[in-house]
């Protein structure tokens, strides 16, 4: 059973990865190699070289950005592509996220009408063969069937109103 859900799980996430558009996929191996040490490697070789020589700290490499505008500039592009980047990365991430979760809620809500029916044919039996329980006061509640409306309507009822 393990290995049968593991399996069903890496083939769907390969499948996901395979209808992954040509953008998504170029967005994703971007914010997967910006995320990386050898970027950070990379841009500290960069910027130090840069500022060092902007200073006139190199002997024989002129001075071609002595204010660090150009820098500052390049910088700041820079940032607004690479979050953007990393926007749509975690928009998709979010998304499976989302998908995930559906998931969970309906395996929940049938595991929870699978034990509410177990619940009632167990108390149907023991009503049947005259057996008492401590939790016969509660066998009512039990086994009646969650409605996930009237849970989440309970849930936001009690939530703090937001400003």
């Amino acid at each position: 059973m393990l290995e049968r859900n593991i399996h069903a799980l890496n083939k769907r996430r390969q499948r996901e990865i395979a209808e992954a558009t040509a953008q998504e996929k170029l967005a994703e191996a971007i914010t997967r190699f910006t995320g990386s040490m050898l970027f950070v490697y990379i841009h500290l070789a960069i910027f130090g070289f840069w500022i060092v020589a902007n200073l006139g700290w190199i002997p024989g490499v002129p001075q071609w950005d002595e204010s660090f505008v150009v820098l500052a500039m390049w910088a700041s592009v820079e940032a607004i592509f690479l979050s953007t980047f990393v926007l749509i990365s975690q928009n998709r991430m979010q998304a499976a996220a989302d998908k995930r979760a559906d998931l969970d809620l309906q395996i929940s809500l049938l595991a929870e009408h699978e034990i509410t029916k177990m619940a009632t044919q167990v108390a149907a039996m023991a009503e049947r063969m005259g057996v008492k329980t401590e939790v016969d006061e509660e066998i009512d509640e039990i086994t009646q069937n969650v409605a996930p409306e009237a849970v989440l309507d309970e849930i936001e009822a009690t939530q703090p109103k937001a400003n």
